[in-house]
């Protein structure tokens, strides 16, 4: 057995490191890690998230939390490149270790919005599909650590 700190080897069945002395013994203890997935139950419905939005102006996109402590809260896309990330200073503030500071940025480009992901160490989802950039449609789901949110847009004529 190696001892992954010192990288010494040690016979198998002793329980402390021969080089450096530390206890061997928690790495002969088997552990099962499980993923829990979310629980959809806690999620906003599409019915329940548009429930009170009204018509939107043509050309207006909007994100909506679909879950967490702000679900329902919405975020209108109205500058040309919206920043999303865990710094203070992003457009849309996700405060959570699962968003990079500079996570992903919305972009309004003739009259249609795309998500592009900045680098972010986690990556940015689009309907459960990691992107790096990628046009938005009314419906999409966006990813972003662990926050889900709806992407809903009145279309141009």
């Amino acid at each position: 057995m190696f001892y992954p700190s010192c990288g010494h080897r040690n016979p198998t069945g002793v329980n402390f490191c021969s080089s450096c002395g530390a206890s061997l013994a928690s790495l002969s203890v088997t552990t099962t890690a499980a993923f829990i997935p979310d629980d959809p139950s806690t999620e906003l419905t599409s019915d329940d998230l548009l429930e009170g939005i009204g018509e939107l102006a043509s050309g207006t996109g909007v994100l909506i939390e679909k879950s967490g402590p702000d679900a329902g809260e919405r975020h209108f896309l109205i500058q040309e490149v919206v920043t999303v990330g865990r710094h203070p200073e992003s457009d849309i503030f996700l405060d959570d270790i699962t968003v990079s500071r500079r996570h992903a940025e919305f972009v309004i480009e003739n009259g249609t919005y795309s998500v592009k992901d900045a680098g972010s160490l986690n990556g940015t989802y689009v309907n459960r599909e990691r992107i790096e950039k990628i046009l938005l449609h009314t419906g999409d789901e966006v990813q972003i650590g662990k926050f889900k949110l709806l992407f809903v847009s009145a279309h141009i004529r």
